[in-house]
């Protein structure tokens, strides 16, 4: 990284309120628009992959680290994109995947997969040992968790000395639920300035008590919850108020930002105050694919129009017929009645449909709208209909209404809002 090195972010954050937007996704349409987007401006881009999504046995994609990152550069090079702005990072990596395993050989294999991020070039590294294993509570006292996070920091300074690389280490567990809440967000606080001071200082006895204190130095971020959260149809937009004594908690962190995730839907004038008050570091994942989704369902319903397609041969009745088929990735997540349940398999803000769009069927569903569609431009009037959100630029052809183009550009739309907040 050449034009923006993470060890200038805290700095960089308390003198100018800048920040960086972490894009949080492993679907090529998303990672397209973020090269896309990150080509039209100066500045850096993050693309983070956590380690239930990618880890050395595959993840819930397949790919270990050194295919993600092959993958990413792949669409990179055909994008033109300049590699030198690029950051990889690794996203709670940890003993969570193996959870169901006694400590010793989750935590065995955690360390395979950390030093499988950094051996493939993943610079920023969160590490997250926070959660119990076979036999433990569900969380551990802050004191294990911090002495099982210097443990696999041991492994990745070892795996960087031989790679010739520069780590960045995120600490810090307190974070939304993975996917957005499952229960009311009325009583949703923020962290406690206590809780993030304490979590940062029995991080560095343990990196210490291991030897590692120079690579200590190089930690540069705390995960907090600042009071932002999405459940399935309700956003908890970021209150600066109730978060200030958090805020203010930076003033004992010297070389620390906050890293804020599952901001997804949050309004830019949230985003813009998240960064204002130290949260430099901004997640976003479940929002690009939501962009993305409903770009997709405003052509399927244009393509229903145009080509007369049945209502059974639709992308939207595919997603409905795969969905309740397997039901693994949504059941235990939307509890409402069963009328509401079409809805939130669809529309949630959890986008837990997110995990079905590499299923043959639904490539092939997706593949067949577009050739449906072909690369003839759309009428402005079906845009304004179904994809309203991007009629005004279409109307000033500011980008060509053709298909493709529609659907990065929804993409593209919500990530320019977080670089409108991070960048200024």
């Amino acid at each position: 990284m050449t034009i923006f090195d993470l060890a200038d972010l805290p700095q960089k954050s308390r003198d100018t309120s800048l920040g960086i937007t972490s894009i949080c996704s492993a679907h090529p349409v998303v990672l397209r628009a973020a090269l896309t987007e990150a080509a039209g401006r100066e500045g850096p881009l993050l693309i983070e992959a956590t380690c239930n999504q990618v880890n050395q046995e595959g993840g819930y994609t397949g790919m270990t680290p050194a295919a993600f990152r092959d993958f990413v550069l792949d669409l990179a090079a055909k994008a033109a994109f300049d590699t030198s702005r690029m950051i990889l990072g690794g996203d709670h990596l940890g003993p969570n995947p193996w959870k169901h395993l006694p400590a010793e050989e989750a935590m065995g294999r955690a360390e395979a997969m950390v030093a499988a991020f950094v051996e493939a070039g993943f610079t920023k590294i969160h590490l997250d040992t926070s959660m119990g294993c076979a036999g433990e509570p569900v969380a551990v006292p802050d004191e294990i968790t911090a002495g099982r996070a210097a443990r696999l920091a041991k492994v990745a300074e070892a795996t960087a000395e031989r790679q010739g690389s520069r780590l960045h280490y995120i600490v810090g567990t307190e974070v939304p639920p993975p996917g957005g809440a499952t229960h009311s967000l009325s009583s949703l606080k923020p962290t406690s300035p206590e809780a993030a001071l304490e979590t940062v200082e029995v991080h560095r006895k343990a990196f210490a008590a291991a030897g590692l204190e120079a690579a200590f130095e190089r930690a540069i971020g705390l995960v907090v919850q600042p009071g932002v959260e999405f459940g399935g149809e309700e956003v908890h937009a970021y209150d600066p108020a109730a978060a200030r004594a958090l805020s203010s908690a930076l003033g004992q962190l010297p070389g620390f930002v906050f890293e804020a995730h599952s901001t997804d839907y949050q309004p830019v004038s949230a985003l813009s105050a998240l960064v204002d008050d130290g949260f430099a570091i901004l997640k976003v994942g479940p929002g690009l694919t939501f962009a993305m989704r409903e770009a997709l369902y405003g052509l399927d319903a244009i393509s229903a129009i145009l080509d007369k397609v049945p209502a059974d041969e639709t992308l939207r009745a595919t997603m409905e017929r795969v969905m309740v088929d397997d039901p693994r990735y949504w059941k235990g997540h939307y509890h409402c009645e069963e009328a509401e349940l079409l809805r939130q398999r669809h529309y949630s803000y959890s986008d837990r449909i997110r995990y079905y769009w590499p299923r043959p069927e639904v490539q092939h569903a997706v593949d067949a709208l577009l050739a449906r569609l072909g690369n003839r431009p759309i009428p402005e009037t079906l845009i304004s209909q179904h994809l309203a959100w991007l009629y005004p630029d279409v109307a000033a052809r500011r980008f060509p209404a053709r298909p493709a183009e529609l659907i990065e550009q929804s993409v593209c739309r919500v990530i320019r809002s977080y670089s409108q907040a991070t960048l200024g």
